[in-house]
């Protein structure tokens, strides 16, 4: 590379590179051009949803709550069990039944684990299928 002016009666060398500044201008507009003419995108997916009769909410399911307190004693909706005979004759009659009720077991959390598993087995050994523990927070 030569700086300065060339040698006397020496011809200048042609350039050989390209101009790229108006290759450049020309690939700006056209990228203008596209964003202009993009439509908006929307986000929304509009529906046109049926209109049909409007149905009656379900009714709450029916619940049998079984609460266990501190010293063993067995609550049947806030009715004493006497004994063990007769948590099997209601839990009977619960698995009897067609369409049966929601039971809640609460254990008190001062309680001995055996009449809790007590209540449990003679669920499941009577076949009530919707048994559930409610209360469970106490014990965090």
């Amino acid at each position: 590379m030569s700086v300065g002016s060339p040698a006397a009666g020496a011809d200048p060398e042609p350039m050989m590179e390209m101009n790229m500044t108006p290759l450049i201008d020309v690939m700006l507009v056209l990228i203008i051009m596209l964003i202009i003419t993009i439509p908006k995108q929307n986000h929304a997916v509009n529906l046109n949803m049926p209109v049909g009769k409007t149905e009656t909410p379900p009714t709450p399911p029916v619940v049998i709550t079984i609460d266990v307190d501190f010293d063993g004693t067995i609550l049947w909706d806030n009715v004493v069990v006497p004994d063990r005979a007769s948590l099997e004759a209601k839990m009977n009659s619960v698995a009897a039944m067609a369409d049966q009720p929601e039971v809640h077991l609460r254990p008190n959390k001062l309680v001995e684990y055996k009449y809790v598993a007590g209540v449990m087995a003679t669920a499941q050994r009577l076949n009530v299928k919707k048994i559930g523990m409610v209360g469970n927070e106490q014990f965090q």
